[in-house]
């Protein structure tokens, strides 16, 4: 067997385990780079950010295409990734997954992540998600991040899906607005209403 082929065998066990998972309320799964990753649904400030940035996102994007959603799965590959929010069409349809359990990454406009507290949450968003979003093309990767000094946004863009990564970044502190530059959310801007005061 080639590495290739391992590798698709890979990614068919998990994609198969995947699908048939049944987790405790509460928590959710993830196929990030080779490996399925169970985590608990977000804290109460992670769901308040989260759901301010939704909350601003929907007048920037009425009258488009798009809308803003919460906890979906955003599928490439036999991967399975759960953003904490995601931009995407209107219309999920137009984007299907495969059997029906999320939507495809290639209609995914830009993709958002607060950060959790702990050490492997944070390797998780700010580095495996970070190649892993990059790998699928999705153009922008926003993180909010409460653990990187006095907390950060970072918004990432220009994906090579070849070398995983994105080629371009503005990382700015709490409290600085940033303005997403491309796709349905251009000039949208994120502040401190979203993200809240610089933390002590």
């Amino acid at each position: 067997m080639t590495p290739s082929e391992a590798e698709v065998d890979l990614d068919e066990a998990l994609w198969q385990a995947w699908k048939t998972l049944e987790l405790p309320e509460g928590f959710h799964a993830e196929i990030v780079e080779g490996f399925i990753e169970v985590s608990p649904t977000g804290r109460r400030r992670h769901t308040m950010v989260a759901n301010r940035l939704r909350d601003a996102l929907v007048p920037h994007l009425a009258g488009s295409d798009y809308a803003a959603y919460q906890d979906g799965n955003v599928l490439h590959e036999k991967k399975a990734l759960i953003p904490d929010l995601f931009i995407g069409p209107k219309d999920l349809d137009d984007v299907p997954g495969d059997d029906d359990l999320g939507v495809s990454a290639e209609g995914v406009a830009l993709v958002a992540e607060v950060v959790s507290p702990g050490r492997d949450a944070t390797e998780r968003d700010r580095v495996r998600k970070r190649r892993a979003y990059a790998r699928a093309g999705i153009p922008v990767y926003v993180l909010i991040d409460d653990f990187d000094g006095h907390g950060t946004v970072t918004v990432l863009t220009s994906p090579s899906p070849k070398e995983a990564v994105y080629a371009a970044e503005i990382r700015v502190p709490y409290g600085t607005a940033v303005e997403i530059p491309d796709g349905p959310a251009k000039g949208f801007a994120i502040t401190e209403e979203i993200t809240g005061e610089p933390l002590d």
